[in-house]
C-alpha cells in the first residue's frame, strides 16, 4: 500500500498527522489551562479569602470574650461594645464563610461547629454573666462564672487551632494541585517543541527519501544517458509519482534507442541508396552523352540521307517524268512527302529533347517581349485566318528561358488559330491573373475553334498524340507536349479547362519569385501583326 503513494500523499499524510497531534496538543494544553485556572482561582479566590475571613470569625469571639472580662470588672455598659459588635460582625463572617468554603465539607463542618460552640458559650455563660453583672449580683473575687467562661471559651480557642490547621491544609492540597497543573503544563509545552522539532526532522527526512534521493538517482540516469550511454538502465524508485517519472523516462530511453538503431539502420540503408543513385548518375550522365552524339546524329547524319532521299526524287521526277506514267509521279511525290515529314519529325524531337539541357539562359524575362516575338512569328498565319488576338496591356515578369517561353507563347496561339472553326472568324484571348495563393501568376489562352472533347484533355499533352488526320490538320502531336514539358521546366504546370461551350482553353501557372504587386490590368485589346510566320504543329 505505501508503495502506491505519491509525494503529494506522503506530504498530506504528514500534515494529517501533524494537524492531529496540533489539535490533541490544543485540547490537552487547553484542559491543563483551565485546569490550572480553576485551581488559581480556588486558591486565590476562595481559599485564601476564607482564611483570611476565619482568621476575622475568631477576633470578633475574641473580642466577644475580651468585652464580656471587661464589663463583668469594671461593669460600664460601654465595655460590652465589643461583645455586642461581635456578635454582628461574627454572623457576617460566617455568611462569607459559608459562601468560601461551602464546596469544602470539613471547613464547613468546621465553621458550622465554631459558631455552634460560640452560641453554646454565650448561652451558657456569657449571658448569664451580663444579666448577673447588670443586676450587681457579680463579685470578681467571690464568683468563678467568670473563669468558668474562661475555660468554656479555651476550648474554641482550641477549636481556632483546628480550623487554621485544616485551612492550611486545604491551601497546601490546592498549592501542590496548582503546581502539578503548572508541570503537567510546561511538559506538554516541551513535548510539544520536541515534537515539532522531530516533525521538521521528519519532513526533512521525508524529502530526502521521497523526492531527493529518487530525483538525484533519476538525475543521474538521465545524465548518463544524455551523455550518450543509452543502454544504461534508469530505476524507477521512491514513492508512486516520482517512479511514474522514472518510468516514463526509461519507456523514453527504450524509444531512443529504438528509433536510434532504426535510424542507423536507415542511415545505413540511405548510404546504400546514395551509392546506387551516385552511379545511377554516372550511368545517366554516361546515357546524357549517348543521347548527346544521338542528337548529333540525328540532326546531321540522320537527316543527310533524307534530303538525299528527298533531292534524288524530285531530280528523277524532273528528269523522266516525261517517261513516267501517272502512279510513278504519285509515287514519286509520297516519297518527297515522307522524307520530308521525317525530317520535320527528327527537328520536332530534337527541339522537344533539348528543352531544359541545351542553351537554358535562365534570367528575368518580360512575357510582353517573349508574346511579341511569339505574334511576330506567327504574323502570316494570323493575317492569313484573319484572325483576332487580345491580349492584357501588360504582363509580369518570371525567371525563365525567353527561348522557350517564346515557343510556349508561339506553340499555344498557333494552335488557337491552326484549330479554328470554318464557320466563324477566329478569336484568341490572352488573360494573366494572380494566383490566389500570391504564389505566382496564372495565364490562359482561349480560342472559340473547334474544341477538344473532354476525353481528351489528358491526352493532347502526350508527344505524338494526334485527334486529327494528316489531310485534315498537318503537324506532329508534338506541340501541346511540348509547352508542358516548357511549363513544368519553369516550375508551372499546364491543364486544358473547360472554357465557352465552343473552343479550347489553355492555361499554365508560372511562379513569381519577385513578389510583384497584383495591380490590375487593362482590358484585352487587339493586336495587330503583318510579319512572316512559320509552321507549327498539334
Amino acid at each position: 500500500m505505501w508503495r502506491r503513494l505519491t509525494v503529494q500523499n506522503w506530504f498530506h499524510l504528514f500534515l494529517v498527522v501533524k494537524l492531529t497531534f496540533i489539535v490533541v496538543c490544543a485540547v490537552v494544553g487547553t484542559q491543563l489551562l483551565i485546569s490550572s485556572s480553576e485551581r488559581t482561582d480556588t486558591l486565590t479566590e476562595r481559599i485564601e479569602p476564607a482564611r483570611v475571613e476565619l482568621y476575622r470569625l475568631q477576633t470578633t469571639l475574641i473580642s466577644q470574650e475580651t468585652g464580656l472580662r471587661g464589663f463583668a470588672i469594671a461593669r460600664e455598659e460601654q465595655f460590652l461594645d465589643p461583645y455586642t459588635e461581635g456578635i454582628r460582625e461574627e454572623r457576617e463572617s460566617a455568611e462569607r464563610l459559608y459562601d468560601l468554603v461551602g464546596r469544602e465539607e470539613q471547613l464547613s463542618a468546621d465553621v458550622a461547629a465554631l459558631t455552634r460552640a460560640a452560641a453554646t458559650w454565650r448561652s451558657s455563660h456569657a449571658e448569664p454573666l451580663i444579666e448577673k453583672t447588670r443586676r450587681g449580683e457579680f463579685e470578681v473575687g467571690a464568683s468563678t462564672e467568670l473563669d468558668e467562661s474562661k475555660h468554656a471559651f479555651d476550648e474554641l480557642r482550641t477549636m481556632f487551632a483546628v480550623q487554621n490547621r485544616h485551612i492550611l491544609e486545604l491551601r497546601e492540597t490546592a498549592r501542590a494541585e496548582l503546581d502539578a497543573e503548572r508541570t503537567k503544563r510546561d511538559w506538554l509545552m516541551a513535548s510539544m517543541l520536541i515534537a515539532f522539532t522531530l516533525s521538521g526532522i521528519g519532513l526533512t527526512v521525508l524529502q530526502h527519501r521521497a523526492v531527493g534521493r529518487p530525483l538525484r538517482s533519476l538525475l543521474s540516469s538521465s545524465q548518463r544517458v544524455a551523455k550518450g550511454d543509452f543502454t544504461h538502465r534508469i530505476d524507477a524508485s521512491g514513492p508512486a509519482d516520482v517512479r511514474a517519472v522514472a518510468t516514463a523516462v526509461e519507456e523514453m530511453r527504450e524509444r531512443i534507442v529504438t528509433e536510434l538503431a532504426e535510424s542507423r539502420s536507415r542511415a545505413e540503408l540511405l548510404d546504400q541508396q546514395a551509392a546506387g543513385l551516385d552511379a545511377q548518375a554516372a550511368e545517366l550522365r554516361r546515357s546524357n552523352a549517348e543521347l548527346e552524339q544521338f542528337a548529333y546524329v540525328a540532326s546531321h547524319d540522320l537527316q543527310e540521307p533524307l534530303r538525299k532521299v528527298a533531292s534524288f526524287c524530285q531530280l528523277l521526277e524532273k528528269r523522266y517524268g516525261r517517261e513516267l506514267d501517272e502512279r510513278a509521279g504519285q509515287y514519286i511525290a509520297f516519297a518527297v512527302d515522307g522524307a520530308k515529314r521525317m525530317q520535320t519529325l527528327i527537328n520536332d524531337l530534337l527541339t522537344f529533347s533539348r528543352v531544359g539541357r541545351v542553351n537554358d539562359d535562365r534570367r528575368t524575362v518580360s512575357l510582353d517581349d517573349a508574346l511579341d516575338r511569339a505574334l511576330s512569328n506567327l504574323s502570316a498565319s494570323i493575317e492569313e485566318s484573319g484572325a483576332l488576338v487580345e491580349r492584357p496591356e501588360a504582363l509580369p515578369e518570371v525567371i525563365g528561358d525567353v527561348t522557350t517561353l517564346t515557343m510556349l507563347w508561339q506553340n499555344l496561339i498557333g494552335n488557337a488559330v491552326k484549330f479554328r472553326s470554318p464557320d466563324r472568324p477566329a478569336r484568341v484571348t490572352v488573360t494573366v491573373e494572380p494566383e490566389s495563393a500570391g504564389s505566382g501568376w496564372r495565364f490562359c489562352v482561349a480560342d472559340n475553334g473547334i474544341g477538344i472533347p473532354p476525353e481528351f484533355r489528358e491526352k493532347v499533352f502526350v508527344i505524338f498524340q494526334r485527334l486529327h488526320g494528316r489531310d485534315a490538320y498537318a503537324g506532329t502531336g508534338i506541340g501541346l507536349a511540348l509547352c508542358k514539358k516548357i511549363v513544368e521546366h519553369h516550375g508551372g504546370q499546364i491543364s486544358l479547362e473547360p472554357g465557352d461551350p465552343e473552343g479550347t482553353r489553355v492555361c499554365f501557372s508560372l511562379p513569381d519569385p519577385s513578389a510583384f504587386p497584383t495591380a490590375p490590368f487593362a482590358v484585352p485589346v487587339p493586336v495587330p501583326v503583318t510579319t512572316a510566320t512559320e509552321e507549327h504543329h498539334r
